[in-house]
This record gives structure tokens, C-alpha cells and sequence, in this order.
């Protein structure tokens, strides 16, 4: 029997990790699961308020760099833990299995009360704003809220009813938006008439604290690279899938964005990237005329589809891994007897998505997003380091590049970007922080109820 697990009801359904689901996806479909989850809006209007923050070229684009350095840390580090504990739940079963029951509530509590939820809201109604533009509907008439609830509808059905149709779907758009980035890419440097100076001209002086603060805009672009491990009960030969989907589908989202950010740059001078909240469109425009702005709206739309599609199939599955240990409300564990998916977590985030997006806004919410799930990240990073110490017999099919440097930078870097924001904008981590410990007299109250039901 795996580490940290116990016997539970219908252990004869599991295989030899310990998991129910069905492992129905293979290496290309878990590398599209973190590629789809990652690339979303981030990169179509996250380089605004880069740019803003830090408007000088090589400084912008040294930031894009470093955060695709940290994450890749973090997938490096993941690999390890991915190919010991192949469970539904992913960074859920690391923080339980090095820290404890306790610590792991708290991660699926503030998954389910900000992290998921208002993700899913916020990435629908980008979806909903292009669609209603592209369509001649001004987004600001109030359809948007319910064409992105309808959005979040659809994928919850299609996950619903079975992981190899989300499989599927998001195999093409996640294909489809990774090959129009490509494209952006290269037909800047071969029809377009940028300038090459554009790399050297600033637009203002780049402050330290600014530059810290930017990273959590890119980490927010960024987030989703470790979205396939939620799923890792349902990869094929997971010691060997896993490991390679986090670092392959991790390297490529890196690649894709520092040349995207090359080809904004090369066509337009920072001073313009930092007053264009769509700069694809008008690097886009640039290149084909009015046709682009069309373009990039219909690119936006498959790009945002897909992410919502990834966030969709992953997120279930950490309240489904919290029910299947006793943290949560066991209906929640459920597996449909015909589509063997985790149905009733599916249809919970899914409301609970669909509320958020129907009655909050989303202004502020991507940095509280970051703020809320990277001290988890580094949390679950942490557990390479105990289990090292503490568990040195197991067998690792896996292990860590760089060990002890790779995840001890991860971890010190997600400490040293929460301190900065912390102090340079406040309230995003009072928000995400507040939420977390409300985690504590929840796992309390919890806790004391089965006691008394058991």
C-alpha cells in the first residue's frame, strides 16, 4: 500500500497506488492538460501591466524569464513527488503526505473558496468578452456574466461525461493556440516592420520593488503548470508520464512566452506595449491589418476556451481527493458508475463557479489568485526536502535535478515574492491570507463533527 495511505471503503477498485479513476491519458494529453491550463488570457494582456510596472525591455523581458525560471523549478521539484504519489489531488496529496492532514485541508479549503472558483469565473468572462465583441454585442450591455456562465456550463458537462472527450478538446485548442502564438512569432520577424532598437529603448526608470511586484503578474500568466498533477490518477504509467508532462509541457509554455514577448517588443516600443491592454491586437494589426484584430479575438477565444476546459477537468479532482480522505463530505467522492469521473465535485465547482461569475467581479483577483496558491506550492515543494530526510527508503523512480539547490530556490523565491507584495500592495495577501486561515476553526469544526458522527 502506498505511503500515508489507509484502508478505505472499496479498496478492491484501486490499483496499485491507491487510486479509483481510470488512467485514460496519455503523455500528450497531460502535456496539453498543463499547457491548456496555463496558456489562457495571461499572455494576451498580462504584458500591459508588465511593461507597466517595469518599462524597460530587457528588464520586462528578464521577468517573463525568471518566472518561467521559477516555475520550472517548481516542475523539476514536482517530478519527483508525481512519480512517488501518482493520486488525484496532486499538490493536495504532497502537502498531506509531508506535513500532514491539517496543512492539506487548508490548501482544498482555500481551492474551493477562492482559488477555483473565481479562476474559472474570471477566465470565463475574458471568454464571454470576445465572444460578445466578435459577435457585434457590446460586453459592458450585462450578457457578459451569462455567457460566461454558460461557458462554465459547457466544460462542466463535457468533464462530466467522461475525461477522454476533455481530453480530446482540449488537445485542439491547446494545439490551436500554441500554433497561432508560433505563428505571431514568426511573422513579426518576417513580414513585420518592427525595429530592432525597440529592445533598447526605456520608458522610464525600473524599481526594485515594482520589479518584485510584476513577478506576481507573470506567475499569474504562469499558473496552471502544475494543473496536470491534480490529475495524476488518471495518467497512463504515471512514474514516466508525469515527470516528463511537468517538464516538457513547463519548458514549452516558457519557450512560447518569452517569444511572444520578442515579437510584442520587436513591433512596438515599450512605451505603447504599456498603454495596450491588447497588445496582440495590435501587434496583430500591425502585420495584417484590421483582419488581425479579428484574428487574435478568434485566437483569444479558442486560447480562454481551453484554459477553462483544463481548470475544469483539474480542479474537481483536489475536492474529490479531500473527500476520498475523509476531509470533506464523502458524496464528494463519488465516481459516476458510468463515466467514471469524480461527478458530484465536478458539478460543485462548477455552481460554485457559475455564482461567483453571475453576482463578483474580477478586477483584482489574479494576484490574489498567485497570492492564495503559492505558499501551498512551496508548501508541497517543501515535502521533497522532509521526505528526503524523514523517508530516505522510499523508492523514487524519480528524482529531483539540482536536489537540494532546485527546490530550495523555489521555495525561498515564493517566500521572497509573498514578502514583496506583502508589503508593496497589502491587501491582495491580507485577502488570500485571510482566507487560509480561515481554513484553521473549519478543519476544527470538521474534525469535532466526524468524531461525534463516528
Amino acid at each position: 500500500m502506498p505511503y500515508g495511505d489507509r484502508p478505505r471503503e472499496a479498496d478492491s477498485q484501486r490499483d496499485a497506488w491507491g487510486e479509483r479513476l481510470p488512467r485514460r491519458l496519455g503523455l500528450l494529453s497531460a502535456i496539453a492538460v498543463l499547457v491548456g491550463s496555463t496558456i489562457g488570457s495571461g499572455i494576451f494582456r498580462t504584458p500591459a501591466r508588465i511593461a507597466d510596472l517595469v518599462p524597460s525591455p530587457l528588464p520586462m523581458l528578464g521577468v517573463w524569464g525568471l518566472g518561467g525560471l521559477l516555475v520550472l523549478c517548481g516542475a523539476l521539484t514536482f517530478a519527483e513527488l508525481a512519480a512517488l504519489f501518482p493520486r488525484s489531488g496532486g499538490v493536495y496529496v504532497y502537502v498531506r503526505e509531508g506535513f500532514g492532514r491539517l496543512p492539506a485541508f487548508l490548501f482544498g479549503w482555500t481551492e474551493l473558496l477562492v482559488i477555483r472558483a473565481t479562476a474559472l469565473g474570471a477566465i470565463a468572462t475574458v471568454f464571454a468578452e470576445y465572444l460578445l465583441r466578435s459577435l457585434g454585442y457590446d460586453p459592458a450591455a450585462g450578457l457578459v456574466h451569462y455567457v460566461a456562465a454558460g461557458a462554465i456550463v459547457v466544460t462542466a458537462v463535457f468533464n462530466y461525461v467522461g475525461v477522454r472527450w476533455s481530453a480530446i478538446l482540449l488537445n485542439l485548442t491547446t494545439g490551436a493556440k500554441y500554433l497561432a502564438l508560433t505563428l505571431l512569432f514568426l511573422l513579426a520577424f518576417v513580414l513585420g516592420q518592427g525595429e530592432m532598437g525597440h529592445y533598447a529603448a526605456s520608458d522610464g526608470a525600473v524599481q526594485a520593488r515594482l520589479f518584485g511586484l510584476s513577478l506576481v503578474s507573470v506567475l499569474w500568466a504562469y499558473d496552471g503548470w502544475a494543473d496536470v498533477s491534480f490529475v495524476s490518477g488518471e495518467v497512463k504509467d504515471p512514474q514516466r508520464n508525469l515527470p516528463r508532462a511537468l517538464v516538457i509541457g513547463t519548458v514549452a509554455v516558457i519557450a512560447i512566452y518569452l517569444a511572444v514577448n520578442l515579437a510584442y517588443l520587436y513591433l512596438l516600443p515599450i512605451a505603447s506595449v504599456r498603454h495596450s491592454p491588447l497588445v496582440a491586437a495590435d501587434a496583430a494589426q500591425l502585420l495584417v491589418g484590421r483582419v488581425g484584430v479579428g484574428l487574435v479575438s478568434v485566437v483569444v477565444m479558442v486560447s480562454t476556451f481551453g484554459t477553462l476546459m483544463g481548470s475544469m477537468l483539474t480542479g474537481p479532482r483536489i475536492i474529490y481527493a479531500m473527500a476520498d480522505d475523509d476531509l470533506f463530505f464523502r458524496g464528494l467522492a463519488r465516481v459516476h458508475p458510468r463515466f467514471q469521473t469524480p461527478s458530484r465535485s465536478i458539478a460543485l465547482i462548477g455552481l460554485l463557479a457559475v455564482v461567483f461569475v453571475l453576482f463578483l467581479g474580477f478586477e483584482r483577483l489574479a494576484d490574489t489568485f498567485v497570492l492564495a496558491i503559492w505558499p501551498f506550492y512551496a508548501l508541497a515543494a517543501a515535502t521533497v526536502l522532509v521526505l528526503r530526510h524523514r523517508r530516505p527508503e522510499l523508492e523514487r523512480p524519480v528524482r529531483t535535478f539540482g536536489y537540494p539547490l532546485v527546490p530550495l530556490l523555489f521555495i525561498l523565491s515564493g517566500a521572497m515574492i509573498l514578502g514583496n507584495a506583502l508589503i508593496t500592495s497589502p491587501r491582495d495577501p491580507a485577502i488570500a491570507f485571510g482566507v487560509i486561515l480561515s481554513g484553521f476553526p473549519a478543519y476544527w469544526l470538521w474534525v469535532r463533527l466526524r468524531g461525534r458522527a463516528g
